[in-house]
């Protein structure tokens, strides 16, 4: 379906200032890298639910808030072309059912296997990069494709048995990773293609404003009352974590191609896995590190370089036919 509605329109055409498409991306992946940690911190204060509600509100009241100053607000005329308005709703709906998944995943995982695992989205992007928007797929873009997915199976050697099995809360909270891959890669795609018809910010505050009011039914707004001050500060940099993080992501995909932004968002595990360590040694009882042995750590930079080959081998887009 994505393909098909895609195709109805020409292509969107990347501006070519490699240079800030590359910043915005690094921006995204440290920002990324450190979000499932306080996600995780944030979840001992709050439900799932709640904390999504909460971080698409203080986006939609940041982000909104600028616009109107800025006289910058959507305009909803495009969203009478239904083919329009049936991408806006597939970039909409993909993103809304991420977050839910992801969280879903991340409270029955750790911040650092929920990272890397993720990282199967991107490399969706990159294939659909390949696919939708015949961005071209070479000799070294494949070579550091299966030099990820060799880092991925690496990194969880030690899960082999519990993940064959489909047994326990991790192999069921990777599941929902999984999906969370997916419905963002979609997410993705389907907003590259917007951008022909509206800014970043302006698809940003659509998903920010729908996300509001679809998650408020079933949050439950009064526990930010019981927060304290680490609470308070997991909850601010959730949000703001969202407002910037995917308005830099949004933005990248104006000058970059989406094979290359998808590519460097890779390396966000190690940045995951270093700010853990991080965070450990400055709070010891705030959280877990998860015990990883060799295999799996030498599996997490395989994953990365895998990433980077991708990332830097030279991608030109195909004439469409």
């Amino acid at each position: 379906m994505l393909a098909l509605l895609i195709e109805c329109f020409s292509m969107h055409e990347i501006s070519g200032r490699w240079r800030l498409g590359l910043f915005l991306s690094l921006t995204t992946a440290i920002l990324w890298g450190i979000l499932p940690i306080a996600l995780k911190g944030l979840l001992q204060y709050m439900d799932v639910n709640t904390i999504t509600w909460y971080r698409f509100l203080i986006a939609a009241v940041f982000l909104g808030g600028y616009l109107v100053v800025t006289k910058r607000l959507p305009s909803l005329s495009s969203l009478k072309n239904k083919r329009i308005m049936a991408l806006m709703a597939l970039t909409i709906g993909g993103l809304l059912a991420n977050y839910i998944m992801y969280m879903m995943g991340l409270e029955l995982t750790s911040p650092e296997s929920t990272q890397v695992m993720i990282q199967i989205a991107p490399m969706l992007l990159l294939i659909g990069g390949v696919c939708v928007f015949k961005e071209s797929f070479n000799a070294k873009q494949k070579v550091g494709l299966l030099t990820f997915f060799l880092g991925l199976l690496l990194f969880f050697n030690q899960r082999f048995e519990q993940l064959l099995n489909f047994n326990g809360d991790y192999a069921i909270g990777l599941f929902f990773i999984i999906l969370a891959a997916i419905l963002w890669a979609i997410y993705a795609l389907a907003q590259k293609q917007l951008l022909k018809h509206f800014a970043s910010e302006e698809i940003m505050i659509l998903i920010y404003l729908s996300g509001t009011l679809m998650f408020l039914p079933s949050s439950a707004p009064s526990l930010v009352l019981e927060l304290d001050t680490i609470g308070w500060l997991l909850l601010i940099f959730c949000g703001a974590n969202t407002l910037v993080a995917y308005g830099a992501f949004a933005e990248a995909l104006e000058h970059w191609e989406a094979s290359r932004v998808s590519a460097t968002l890779a390396i966000t595990p190690l940045l995951t896995l270093m700010f853990m360590q991080l965070t450990n040694y400055i709070l010891p009882e705030a959280i877990v590190v998860e015990p990883l042995n060799t295999l799996s750590i030498v599996g997490a930079v395989i994953l990365v370089i895998g990433s980077s080959v991708t990332a830097l081998s030279k991608s030109r887009s195909k004439p469409a036919k």
